[in-house]
Protein backbone atom coordinates (compact mmCIF):
# COMPACT_ATOMS: atom_id res chain seq x y z
CA UNK A 1 0.00 0.00 0.00
CA UNK A 2 0.69 3.48 -0.70
CA UNK A 3 0.43 6.44 2.36
CA UNK A 4 -0.84 9.31 0.72
CA UNK A 5 -1.83 11.88 3.33
CA UNK A 6 -1.80 11.70 7.14
CA UNK A 7 -4.47 12.31 9.41
CA UNK A 8 -4.88 15.21 11.82
CA UNK A 9 -4.22 12.72 14.92
CA UNK A 10 -0.73 11.15 12.59
CA UNK A 11 -2.48 8.08 11.56
CA UNK A 12 -1.52 7.62 7.74
CA UNK A 13 -3.96 7.38 5.15
CA UNK A 14 -3.03 4.31 2.07
CA UNK A 15 -4.70 4.80 -1.00
CA UNK A 16 -8.15 2.43 -0.05
CA UNK A 17 -8.34 4.49 2.96
CA UNK A 18 -7.08 2.50 5.47
CA UNK A 19 -5.76 4.18 8.40
CA UNK A 20 -1.90 3.02 9.89
CA UNK A 21 -0.30 4.60 12.78
CA UNK A 22 3.29 5.36 12.57
CA UNK A 23 3.90 5.99 9.16
CA UNK A 24 4.74 8.84 6.65
CA UNK A 25 3.29 10.27 3.82
CA UNK A 26 4.59 8.57 0.42
CA UNK A 27 6.02 5.77 1.99
CA UNK A 28 5.04 2.13 0.34
CA UNK A 29 4.32 -0.57 3.06
CA UNK A 30 3.41 -3.76 3.46
CA UNK A 31 0.76 -5.25 6.32
CA UNK A 32 1.14 -8.47 7.12
CA UNK A 33 -1.99 -10.86 8.43
CA UNK A 34 -0.70 -10.48 11.99
CA UNK A 35 -1.69 -6.94 11.15
CA UNK A 36 2.14 -5.73 11.45
CA UNK A 37 3.45 -3.12 9.21
CA UNK A 38 6.88 -3.34 7.27
CA UNK A 39 8.01 0.04 5.48
CA UNK A 40 8.85 -0.94 2.18
CA UNK A 41 10.24 2.51 0.79
CA UNK A 42 10.64 5.17 3.43
CA UNK A 43 9.86 8.60 3.48
CA UNK A 44 13.16 11.38 3.70
CA UNK A 45 11.58 12.54 6.91
CA UNK A 46 11.46 9.03 8.75
CA UNK A 47 14.11 9.29 11.60
CA UNK A 48 14.78 6.37 14.14
CA UNK A 49 12.47 6.98 17.20
CA UNK A 50 14.86 8.81 20.08
CA UNK A 51 13.06 6.50 22.64
CA UNK A 52 13.84 2.92 23.52
CA UNK A 53 9.97 2.39 24.21
CA UNK A 54 8.70 3.78 21.29
CA UNK A 55 7.31 0.47 19.73
CA UNK A 56 5.48 -0.62 23.28
CA UNK A 57 4.14 2.95 25.20
CA UNK A 58 0.99 4.50 23.70
CA UNK A 59 2.13 7.69 25.27
CA UNK A 60 4.35 9.04 21.51
CA UNK A 61 2.78 9.01 17.89
CA UNK A 62 5.30 11.00 15.51
CA UNK A 63 8.67 10.18 17.22
CA UNK A 64 9.74 8.26 13.50
CA UNK A 65 9.01 11.56 12.13
CA UNK A 66 11.86 14.43 11.87
CA UNK A 67 11.29 17.79 13.80
CA UNK A 68 10.69 20.17 10.98
CA UNK A 69 8.52 17.53 9.21
CA UNK A 70 6.20 17.42 12.59
CA UNK A 71 6.29 21.06 12.79
CA UNK A 72 5.18 21.72 9.16
CA UNK A 73 2.43 19.09 9.94
CA UNK A 74 0.83 20.86 13.00
CA UNK A 75 1.29 24.21 11.06
CA UNK A 76 -0.94 22.61 8.52
CA UNK A 77 -3.13 21.49 10.81
CA UNK A 78 -3.88 25.03 11.99
CA UNK A 79 -3.78 26.01 8.51
CA UNK A 80 -6.80 23.84 7.25
CA UNK A 81 -8.97 23.89 10.02
CA UNK A 82 -8.95 28.01 9.77
CA UNK A 83 -8.89 27.73 5.98
CA UNK A 84 -12.38 25.12 6.26
CA UNK A 85 -14.20 28.13 8.68
CA UNK A 86 -13.20 30.50 5.18
CA UNK A 87 -9.86 32.35 7.34
CA UNK A 88 -6.90 33.50 6.03
CA UNK A 89 -3.62 34.08 8.33
CA UNK A 90 -0.44 33.59 8.43
CA UNK A 91 1.26 30.73 10.12
CA UNK A 92 4.04 31.95 12.32
CA UNK A 93 6.89 29.64 12.76
CA UNK A 94 6.48 26.75 14.88
CA UNK A 95 7.56 26.59 18.72
CA UNK A 96 8.90 23.13 19.82
CA UNK A 97 9.25 22.19 23.63
CA UNK A 98 12.79 19.85 24.01
CA UNK A 99 12.85 16.56 25.01
CA UNK A 100 12.18 16.06 28.40
CA UNK A 101 10.63 18.96 29.29
CA UNK A 102 7.13 17.98 29.87
CA UNK A 103 6.53 19.13 33.98
CA UNK A 104 3.06 16.92 34.03
CA UNK A 105 2.05 13.26 33.72
CA UNK A 106 -0.72 11.07 33.76
CA UNK A 107 0.71 7.33 34.26
CA UNK A 108 -0.60 4.34 35.93
CA UNK A 109 0.64 2.02 38.82
CA UNK A 110 -0.46 -1.66 39.32
CA UNK A 111 0.91 -4.16 42.01
CA UNK A 112 3.21 -7.35 40.62
CA UNK A 113 4.41 -10.25 42.30
CA UNK A 114 7.82 -8.72 42.88
CA UNK A 115 6.25 -5.02 44.05
CA UNK A 116 4.61 -2.74 41.53
CA UNK A 117 5.21 -1.37 38.53
CA UNK A 118 4.33 2.55 36.88
CA UNK A 119 4.45 3.52 33.42
CA UNK A 120 1.84 4.36 30.43
CA UNK A 121 -0.21 1.64 28.27
CA UNK A 122 0.72 0.16 25.12
CA UNK A 123 -0.73 1.30 22.19
CA UNK A 124 -5.11 0.46 21.56
CA UNK A 125 -4.33 -1.74 24.85
CA UNK A 126 -4.62 -1.79 28.65
CA UNK A 127 -1.30 -3.55 28.95
CA UNK A 128 1.16 -1.46 30.64
CA UNK A 129 4.43 -0.73 30.26
CA UNK A 130 7.28 1.12 32.42
CA UNK A 131 9.42 4.19 30.91
CA UNK A 132 11.76 4.01 32.92
CA UNK A 133 13.96 6.12 29.83
CA UNK A 134 10.98 8.25 28.81
CA UNK A 135 11.99 11.11 26.31
CA UNK A 136 9.57 13.50 27.32
CA UNK A 137 9.46 13.87 30.88
CA UNK A 138 11.39 16.39 32.98
CA UNK A 139 14.30 14.40 34.93
CA UNK A 140 12.48 15.34 38.28
CA UNK A 141 9.52 13.19 37.36
CA UNK A 142 11.68 9.94 36.53
CA UNK A 143 13.23 10.34 39.54
CA UNK A 144 10.20 10.48 40.83
CA UNK A 145 8.97 6.95 39.80
CA UNK A 146 10.50 4.34 42.77
CA UNK A 147 8.61 6.55 44.67
CA UNK A 148 5.33 6.10 43.14
CA UNK A 149 6.21 2.61 42.47
CA UNK A 150 6.68 2.55 46.93
CA UNK A 151 3.05 4.52 46.34
CA UNK A 152 1.76 2.08 44.46
CA UNK A 153 1.98 -1.22 46.59
CA UNK A 154 -0.04 0.98 49.30
CA UNK A 155 -2.59 2.12 46.93
CA UNK A 156 -3.41 -0.59 43.82
CA UNK A 157 -5.19 -3.70 44.77
CA UNK A 158 -4.00 -6.69 43.28
CA UNK A 159 -7.44 -6.38 40.80
CA UNK A 160 -7.01 -2.55 39.38
CA UNK A 161 -4.78 -0.21 38.55
CA UNK A 162 -4.50 3.29 40.18
CA UNK A 163 -3.88 6.88 38.42
CA UNK A 164 -0.88 8.34 39.34
CA UNK A 165 -0.83 12.43 38.12
CA UNK A 166 2.70 14.00 39.41
CA UNK A 167 3.28 17.48 38.68
CA UNK A 168 7.03 19.08 39.45
CA UNK A 169 6.82 21.71 41.51
CA UNK A 170 9.36 23.66 43.02
CA UNK A 171 9.56 22.40 45.98
CA UNK A 172 9.30 18.43 44.68
CA UNK A 173 7.12 15.78 43.07
CA UNK A 174 3.23 16.86 43.65
CA UNK A 175 1.18 13.48 43.25
CA UNK A 176 -2.76 12.80 43.31
CA UNK A 177 -4.12 9.29 43.47
CA UNK A 178 -7.32 7.54 42.03
CA UNK A 179 -7.64 4.42 43.55
CA UNK A 180 -10.43 2.59 44.60
CA UNK A 181 -8.60 1.41 47.96
CA UNK A 182 -9.83 3.02 51.08
CA UNK A 183 -8.14 5.71 53.03
CA UNK A 184 -7.89 3.79 56.32
CA UNK A 185 -5.63 5.87 59.65
CA UNK A 186 -2.98 3.30 59.35
CA UNK A 187 -2.23 4.21 55.89
CA UNK A 188 -2.74 7.77 56.38
CA UNK A 189 0.42 7.07 58.67
CA UNK A 190 2.14 4.85 56.05
CA UNK A 191 1.40 7.41 53.24
CA UNK A 192 3.03 10.36 55.33
CA UNK A 193 6.40 8.05 55.89
CA UNK A 194 6.67 7.31 52.36
CA UNK A 195 6.01 11.09 51.11
CA UNK A 196 8.71 12.19 54.18
CA UNK A 197 11.09 9.33 52.16
CA UNK A 198 10.67 10.43 49.02
CA UNK A 199 10.34 13.80 49.60
CA UNK A 200 6.58 14.55 47.75
CA UNK A 201 5.70 18.12 47.98
CA UNK A 202 2.37 16.92 48.62
CA UNK A 203 0.39 13.93 47.74
CA UNK A 204 -3.70 14.27 47.27
CA UNK A 205 -5.57 11.05 47.68
CA UNK A 206 -8.38 10.98 45.05
CA UNK A 207 -9.51 14.78 46.75
CA UNK A 208 -8.18 14.91 50.14
CA UNK A 209 -5.02 16.48 51.02
CA UNK A 210 -3.27 13.93 53.15
CA UNK A 211 0.58 15.20 53.51
CA UNK A 212 2.08 18.59 52.57
CA UNK A 213 5.67 18.53 53.77
CA UNK A 214 6.08 22.05 51.50
CA UNK A 215 3.83 23.89 49.44
CA UNK A 216 4.11 22.15 46.06
CA UNK A 217 4.82 26.04 44.52
CA UNK A 218 5.12 27.07 40.54
CA UNK A 219 5.80 30.82 39.64
CA UNK A 220 4.35 33.13 37.08
CA UNK A 221 6.07 36.00 36.31
CA UNK A 222 6.79 37.20 39.48
CA UNK A 223 4.29 35.27 41.41
CA UNK A 224 4.67 32.68 43.26
CA UNK A 225 1.54 30.36 43.02
CA UNK A 226 0.45 27.14 45.01
CA UNK A 227 -2.15 25.65 42.66
CA UNK A 228 -5.13 23.58 44.30
CA UNK A 229 -4.86 19.85 43.80
CA UNK A 230 -5.98 18.79 39.64
CA UNK A 231 -5.21 22.52 38.89
CA UNK A 232 -4.69 23.35 35.09
CA UNK A 233 -1.16 23.94 34.43
CA UNK A 234 0.70 24.20 30.57
CA UNK A 235 2.45 20.80 30.04
CA UNK A 236 6.01 22.82 29.91
CA UNK A 237 7.40 25.57 30.80
CA UNK A 238 9.11 26.32 27.64
CA UNK A 239 6.15 25.99 25.71
CA UNK A 240 4.23 28.69 28.77
CA UNK A 241 7.04 30.99 28.32
CA UNK A 242 6.30 31.00 24.14
CA UNK A 243 2.69 31.31 24.56
CA UNK A 244 2.82 34.03 27.18
CA UNK A 245 4.72 35.96 25.09
CA UNK A 246 2.69 35.98 21.99
CA UNK A 247 -0.17 37.05 24.73
CA UNK A 248 2.07 39.94 25.93
CA UNK A 249 2.99 41.10 22.18
CA UNK A 250 -1.08 40.95 21.26
CA UNK A 251 -1.97 42.89 24.40
CA UNK A 252 1.25 45.55 24.69
CA UNK A 253 0.04 49.13 25.51
CA UNK A 254 -3.11 48.07 27.19
CA UNK A 255 -3.68 49.31 30.79
CA UNK A 256 -6.05 47.57 31.82
CA UNK A 257 -6.87 43.91 30.47
CA UNK A 258 -9.59 41.43 31.07
CA UNK A 259 -8.34 37.18 31.63
CA UNK A 260 -11.11 34.82 30.81
CA UNK A 261 -10.60 31.54 31.88
CA UNK A 262 -7.44 32.44 33.79
CA UNK A 263 -6.84 29.39 35.80
CA UNK A 264 -4.25 30.32 38.68
CA UNK A 265 -2.74 33.08 36.63
CA UNK A 266 -0.67 31.83 34.04
CA UNK A 267 -1.14 34.94 31.65
CA UNK A 268 -2.60 37.58 34.59
CA UNK A 269 0.16 37.53 37.20
CA UNK A 270 3.02 38.12 34.36
CA UNK A 271 0.65 40.45 32.69
CA UNK A 272 0.38 42.32 35.99
CA UNK A 273 3.61 43.48 35.92
CA UNK A 274 2.36 46.27 33.03
CA UNK A 275 -1.27 46.45 33.66
CA UNK A 276 -4.00 46.38 35.59
CA UNK A 277 -5.55 42.95 35.27
CA UNK A 278 -9.15 41.36 35.91
CA UNK A 279 -8.95 37.62 36.08
CA UNK A 280 -12.47 35.16 35.55
CA UNK A 281 -12.15 31.73 36.01
CA UNK A 282 -15.56 29.20 36.86
CA UNK A 283 -13.10 27.38 39.49
CA UNK A 284 -12.65 29.20 43.01
CA UNK A 285 -9.65 27.30 44.28
CA UNK A 286 -7.77 28.48 41.13
CA UNK A 287 -8.98 32.56 41.91
CA UNK A 288 -7.85 32.25 45.50
CA UNK A 289 -4.59 30.38 44.40
CA UNK A 290 -3.61 33.11 41.92
CA UNK A 291 -5.37 35.87 44.72
CA UNK A 292 -2.85 34.73 47.02
CA UNK A 293 0.16 34.92 44.68
CA UNK A 294 -0.75 38.07 43.66
CA UNK A 295 -0.93 39.53 46.90
CA UNK A 296 2.03 38.34 48.07
CA UNK A 297 4.04 39.83 45.21
CA UNK A 298 5.89 42.95 44.82
CA UNK A 299 6.01 45.29 41.96
CA UNK A 300 2.63 43.99 40.77
CA UNK A 301 -0.18 46.18 39.49
CA UNK A 302 -4.06 45.77 40.86
CA UNK A 303 -5.33 42.03 39.79
CA UNK A 304 -9.04 41.29 40.84
CA UNK A 305 -10.55 38.26 39.99
CA UNK A 306 -14.47 37.48 39.66
CA UNK A 307 -15.32 33.77 40.17
CA UNK A 308 -17.83 33.10 37.02
CA UNK A 309 -18.77 30.53 34.83
CA UNK A 310 -18.42 32.06 31.60
CA UNK A 311 -20.19 29.10 29.40
CA UNK A 312 -23.46 30.21 31.08
CA UNK A 313 -23.02 33.67 31.75
CA UNK A 314 -20.51 35.29 29.77
CA UNK A 315 -19.14 38.82 30.54
CA UNK A 316 -21.68 40.95 28.13
CA UNK A 317 -20.38 44.05 25.98
CA UNK A 318 -21.32 46.90 28.37
CA UNK A 319 -18.65 44.73 30.84
CA UNK A 320 -15.76 44.59 28.16
CA UNK A 321 -15.94 47.82 27.21
CA UNK A 322 -13.52 49.17 30.08
CA UNK A 323 -10.80 46.71 29.21
CA UNK A 324 -7.90 47.86 26.26
CA UNK A 325 -6.95 44.24 25.52
CA UNK A 326 -8.71 40.85 26.48
CA UNK A 327 -6.93 37.31 26.83
CA UNK A 328 -9.21 34.12 26.31
CA UNK A 329 -8.15 30.32 26.79
CA UNK A 330 -10.90 28.63 26.83
CA UNK A 331 -10.96 23.97 26.79
CA UNK A 332 -10.95 22.39 23.83
CA UNK A 333 -14.41 22.97 23.20
CA UNK A 334 -13.88 26.62 22.83
CA UNK A 335 -16.02 29.34 24.20
CA UNK A 336 -19.10 30.23 21.56
CA UNK A 337 -20.87 32.42 23.71
CA UNK A 338 -18.23 34.11 24.91
CA UNK A 339 -16.54 34.92 21.86
CA UNK A 340 -20.10 36.12 20.48
CA UNK A 341 -19.94 38.76 23.48
CA UNK A 342 -16.75 39.94 22.24
CA UNK A 343 -18.23 39.99 18.59
CA UNK A 344 -20.72 42.57 19.71
CA UNK A 345 -18.13 44.07 22.05
CA UNK A 346 -16.36 47.45 21.17
CA UNK A 347 -12.44 46.01 22.51
CA UNK A 348 -9.86 46.78 20.21
CA UNK A 349 -7.53 43.84 20.92
CA UNK A 350 -7.78 40.33 21.59
CA UNK A 351 -5.27 37.61 22.14
CA UNK A 352 -6.65 34.11 21.94
CA UNK A 353 -5.00 30.74 23.39
CA UNK A 354 -6.19 28.02 22.37
CA UNK A 355 -5.45 23.92 22.67
CA UNK A 356 -8.12 23.00 19.57
CA UNK A 357 -7.76 24.16 15.90
CA UNK A 358 -10.81 23.35 15.24
CA UNK A 359 -12.64 25.06 17.71
CA UNK A 360 -10.44 27.89 17.48
CA UNK A 361 -10.74 28.79 13.69
CA UNK A 362 -15.11 28.36 14.77
CA UNK A 363 -14.67 31.30 16.97
CA UNK A 364 -11.79 33.13 14.76
CA UNK A 365 -14.33 33.10 11.93
CA UNK A 366 -16.95 34.64 14.10
CA UNK A 367 -14.58 37.36 15.13
CA UNK A 368 -13.43 38.11 11.59
CA UNK A 369 -16.60 38.18 10.92
CA UNK A 370 -17.70 40.99 13.29
CA UNK A 371 -14.30 43.32 12.02
CA UNK A 372 -11.41 41.70 13.78
CA UNK A 373 -8.58 41.22 11.84
CA UNK A 374 -6.61 37.92 12.64
CA UNK A 375 -2.48 38.81 12.94
CA UNK A 376 0.15 36.22 12.55
CA UNK A 377 -0.55 32.98 14.27
CA UNK A 378 1.87 31.42 16.46
CA UNK A 379 1.40 27.70 17.07
CA UNK A 380 3.20 26.02 20.16
CA UNK A 381 4.28 22.94 19.67
CA UNK A 382 4.29 21.64 24.31
CA UNK A 383 3.05 17.99 23.79
CA UNK A 384 6.37 17.05 21.57
CA UNK A 385 5.70 13.66 19.24
CA UNK A 386 1.80 13.47 19.75
CA UNK A 387 -1.09 15.24 17.08
CA UNK A 388 -1.61 17.69 20.01
CA UNK A 389 -1.39 21.51 18.77
CA UNK A 390 -1.76 24.76 20.85
CA UNK A 391 -1.67 28.25 19.37
CA UNK A 392 -1.71 31.64 20.13
CA UNK A 393 -3.57 34.21 17.82
CA UNK A 394 -4.44 38.16 17.92
CA UNK A 395 -7.44 40.58 16.87
CA UNK A 396 -7.79 43.72 16.43
CA UNK A 397 -10.63 45.97 15.56
CA UNK A 398 -10.65 47.45 12.02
Amino acid sequence: MKIVSLTHLGLGRAEDGTLIPRVLAGEQVERGPDGAVRILTPSSHRVAAPCRHYRTCGGCAMQHASEPFVAEWKAGIVRRALSAQGVEAVIGPVVTSPPRSRRRAKLSGQRTKKGAMVGFHTHGSNQLVAVPNCQLLLPSLIAALPGLEALTVLAASRRSEIGLTVTDSMTGPDIRVETERELTPQLRVELAALAQKFRFSRLVWQDEQVVSLKPPTQQFGSAIVIPPPGAFLQATREGEAALLAAVRHHTAGAARIADLFSGCGTFALPLAAAAEVHAVEGDAAMLAALDRGWREAKGLRRVTNETRDLFRRPLEPDELARFDAVVIDPPRAGAEAQVDALARSTVRRIAMVSCNPVTFARDAARLAGAGYAISEVTVVDQFRWSAHVELVAGFART
